[in-house]
C-alpha cells in the first residue's frame, strides 16, 4: 500500500496536485502523515498554484499568513504550508527579511501590511530578548530587555495587521548556563518564566492577539534549537518544535475561519471502556480497578472536560441498544453517564450512516462531527463514506489516546463564551422541543406551544466575542456567506454609520441566548442589511421573521425611505433565499456585480478576505418600500425592540 507522501509524489510527477488538491487532506489524515511527514508534504506542494487550485476548486479557502521574527523563521513555511493542506485550506505565505519584526509590522506601507494577512506570525526566540543585553551580563540586564520586549509586544498587539500570534520562549541551556552559581541560574528561571507568563497574560487584553505556549511543545517536539543552524542560519528554533507550532497555527487558522467542530462521537469497545460488551457482558468491561481499565478511566475524564466547555458528546457503537444504556447508566466504573450525550446510536448498521443520523438529529452538518474509534475498519469506512467527518485513530494503547484525540485540536477556539459552556443543556433542551413537535397536532400548534420570545438590541461588550463565532461557524443561515472577528465587530458597532443588532431567543423550555446577528449600513436615508445570522438551533420558528418585522418597523419609525438587503448563494445557504421575500421584500433591478460586488462573496471574513463561503451563484439584491410592513408572527413575543444608542440609526 503506497503512503500518503508516496501518492502526493505521484501526483507532483504527473502535475495533477492542483487539479487533485481536494484529496490532499484525506491523504494526509492517514495515520503515518504526521510530524516530519506533513513539513515533507508542505515540500511537495510549495509549487503548487493557488490560481489553478482556486479554477479547478473555487470553494477552497485561501488563508494569508504573514512570518516574521527575530531570527530567520521561513522554515516554519514547509510545515505550515502542509498543516494547512491537511484541514483543507490553501496557504499565502508573506515572509519578513531577517530581523525585521519590527519594521514589518509596524510600516504600514510593508509588504506583510499590504498583504492584508489573516494572521501574522511574530516568532519569538530567545535573541529576542538577549541581543538588548550587554556582552558581559548579569539576570538583572535580562530581566530589563525582556520588560522593553514586553512593552513592545504590548504596543505591536494594538496594531499590528490580521490577528498577531506571538509565542513564548524557551530558556536554552546555552545561555542558563553561562552562569556558573546556581542561585544566579535559578534567579534567571524565575525572571524568564516571569517574562512568559506576563507575555500570556497580555491575550486578557487585546482581543487581536493570540499566544502560542511553545511549553509543552518543546517537551514533545524534540530540541528547542539545533546549535549548527542557530549559530550559522540564525534559525533559532528546531525543526520539530516549528512542525508543532505549525500544528497549532493549523488549528488557530482553522479557528479563526470558524471550522471548529462541534460534537465528538465516541465508539464504546476498547474506545471509552476497556473490553468488549457483547462479548465479555457489564462484568467484563472496565474503566477503572486495572492499569488498563485507569487507562481507559481517564480518557473518559478528558471527555468530560471538553464537554464542560461546550463540545457536544455522542455515540456510535456496533452493539445492542439495552445493554448499552444499561452500561452507561449503571457500571460503577464510568465517569460519563447517558445524559452526557446528546445521542446514543447502538446499533449494527455502517457508522457513515449513523454519523449523518447524528447530524441530522442535532442539526449539523456532518461536517461539525469528530468520530473516534479504535476499529481501523470502522475508520476506512467512515473516510470512504462520509471523508467530512475527523476521525481520530485510537488503537489497542488507551493511555495513547488522551494524546490523539488531541493532537489535532478539533475543538480548539479563539474564545469560550457563555453558550459554548451551556450548549450541551441546550442541545438536551432540544429533545424536549422534539418531543412537543411531535405530540403537536401540526407545526402551528407547536409553534404556539412554544412560546417563543426574541429580543433583538445591540451586543453587549461581552457579547462581541459570540458573535463573532455565531458570524464564523454558521453556515445555512448566513446570507452572505461572511463573517467577522471580535475586534472587526467593535469597530462596526462604534461606527455612526453601522447598525449592528444582536437577536436573544427564549422559549418554554429555557434560555436559548444569542442567536442571531444582523449587520447594516445607512447610507442616504436608506438602511442596507449587509448580512444575517441565525443559529440553526432556531431555524424554522419564526425568529428570522420577527427580527426582520423589527427592523421594518423601526426603519420606517426613523423616517428613511427603504430597507434593501443582500444575499449570495452559497452551497449551504440555499435554504434561506426566501427569508426577505417572505417579509415583502421584492428583487431589485440589479444586474450581477452592479452594486460593486462583483456577484461572488468577497465580504470579510475575520479581518480579511473570506473566500471559503463557495458561492454558487450570483448576488441578489432585494428592496423594502416601507409601505406595508409585515407583521411579527403570531407566537413570537418581542421583548425588546432596536431603541438608543447604534440603534436609532446613524448618527
Amino acid at each position: 500500500m503506497t503512503t500518503a507522501l508516496e501518492q502526493l509524489r505521484d501526483l507532483r510527477a504527473q502535475g495533477l496536485l492542483e487539479k487533485a488538491y481536494d484529496r490532499v487532506p484525506v491523504l494526509l489524515a492517514q495515520e503515518d502523515a504526521a510530524g516530519a511527514a506533513v513539513a515533507t508534504a508542505g515540500r511537495l506542494l510549495a509549487g503548487v498554484d493557488p490560481g489553478a487550485v482556486l479554477e479547478h476548486h473555487p470553494g477552497t479557502p485561501v488563508v494569508t499568513v504573514a512570518v516574521t521574527g527575530q531570527s530567520t523563521v521561513g522554515h516554519v513555511v514547509d510545515p505550515l504550508r502542509g498543516e494547512l493542506a491537511r484541514h483543507g485550506l490553501l496557504l499565502h505565505a508573506v515572509l519578513g527579511e531577517h530581523g525585521t519584526y519590527l519594521r514589518d509590522l509596524t510600516d504600514r506601507g510593508s509588504e506583510l501590511w499590504r498583504a492584508a494577512p489573516e494572521l501574522t506570525l511574530c516568532l519569538l526566540d530567545a535573541e529576542t530578548v538577549f541581543s538588548q543585553v550587554p556582552p558581559v551580563w548579569r539576570v538583572e540586564d535580562v530581566e530589563r530587555a525582556g520588560r522593553e520586549v514586553l512593552d513592545r509586544c504590548a504596543a505591536l498587539a494594538a496594531g499590528a495587521p490580521g490577528t498577531l500570534v506571538l509565542n513564548t520562549v524557551p530558556l536554552p541551556r546555552t545561555y542558563s548556563h553561562q552562569l556558573v552559581d546556581h542561585r544566579s541560574r535559578a534567579l534567571l528561571g524565575a525572571v524568564w518564566r516571569e517574562f512568559n507568563a506576563r507575555l500570556l497574560r497580555l491575550t486578557g487584553s487585546a482581543t487581536r492577539l493570540v499566544v502560542i505556549d511553545l511549553e509543552p511543545l518543546a517537551g514533545e517536539g524534540g530540541p528547542v534549537t539545533d546549535p549548527c543552524l542557530a549559530r550559522h542560519a540564525k534559525v533559532q528554533l528546531g525543526a520539530g518544535l516549528l512542525a508543532a507550532y505549525a500544528r497549532e497555527i493549523g488549528h488557530l487558522a482553522r479557528a479563526v475561519r470558524g471550522r471548529v467542530r462541534k460534537c465528538l462521537v465516541l465508539d464504546l469497545d476498547n474506545t471509552l471502556w476497556d473490553g468488549v460488551l457483547g462479548d465479555d457482558g457489564p462484568d467484563g468491561i472496565a474503566a477503572a480497578g486495572t492499569l488498563r481499565g485507569e487507562a481507559f478511566g481517564a480518557f473518559q475524564k478528558c471527555v468530560k472536560q471538553l464537554a464542560s466547555q461546550g463540545v457536544l458528546l455522542a455515540v456510535s457503537s456496533k452493539n445492542d441498544e439495552g445493554p448499552v444504556l444499561e452500561a452507561l447508566n449503571t457500571h460503577p466504573d464510568l465517569v460519563l453517564r447517558e445524559t452526557d450525550f446528546v445521542a446514543v446510536n447502538a446499533n449494527w448498521e455502517p457508522k457513515e450512516g449513523n454519523l449523518a443520523d447524528i447530524a441530522r438529529a442535532l442539526d449539523l452538518g456532518t461536517d461539525a462531527l469528530v468520530l473516534a474509534d479504535d476499529s481501523p475498519a470502522e475508520r476506512a469506512g467512515v473516510r470512504l463514506g462520509a471523508p467530512e467527518v475527523a476521525v481520530v485513530a485510537l488503537d489497542e494503547e488507551p493511555a495513547l489516546h488522551i494524546t490523539r484525540l488531541l493532537a489535532d485540536g478539533w475543538f480548539d477556539t479563539l474564545a469560550l463564551t457563555d453558550e459554548d459552556r451551556a450548549r450541551g443543556g441546550a442541545y438536551r433542551r432540544q429533545r424536549e422541543r422534539r418531543a412537543l413537535h411531535a405530540g403537536s397536532g401540526t407545526h402551528e400548534e407547536f409553534l404556539r406551544a412554544l412560546e417563543v420570545t426574541v429580543e433583538l438590541a445591540p451586543p453587549r461588550r461581552h457579547e462581541f466575542a459570540r458573535v463573532s463565532q455565531l458570524t464564523l461557524r454558521t453556515r445555512q443561515f448566513n446570507l452572505t456567506g461572511g463573517g467577522h472577528s471580535e475586534s472587526d465587530l467593535a469597530a462596526l458597532a462604534a461606527d455612526p454609520q453601522r447598525l449592528l443588532l444582536a437577536a436573544r431567543s427564549a422559549d418554554r423550555f429555557g434560555d436559548n441566548g444569542l442567536v442571531g446577528a444582523v449587520l447594516g449600513t445607512f447610507a442616504e436615508g436608506v438602511l442596507h442589511l449587509d448580512n444575517m445570522w441565525l443559529s440553526c438551533r432556531v431555524l424554522a420558528r419564526g425568529v428570522e421573521q420577527a427580527c426582520l418585522a423589527v427592523l421594518l418597523a423601526r426603519a420606517r419609525a426613523l423616517g428613511l425611505s427603504a430597507v434593501t438587503a443582500a444575499y449570495v448563494p452559497t452551497v449551504r445557504n440555499h435554504r434561506t433565499r426566501e427569508v426577505y421575500p417572505s417579509c415583502g421584500f421584492t428583487r431589485a433591478d440589479h444586474a450581477d456585480g452592479a452594486d460593486g460586488s462583483g456577484g461572488a462573496d468577497r465580504s470579510g471574513g475575520a479581518g480579511g478576505t473570506n473566500w471559503s463561503a463557495g458561492s454558487v451563484d450570483r448576488k441578489l439584491v432585494f428592496h423594502h418600500d416601507l409601505t406595508r410592513l409585515p407583521d411579527v408572527p403570531a407566537h413570537v413575543r418581542i421583548t425588546e425592540t432596536p431603541g438608543g444608542g447604534r440603534a436609532d440609526g446613524p448618527r
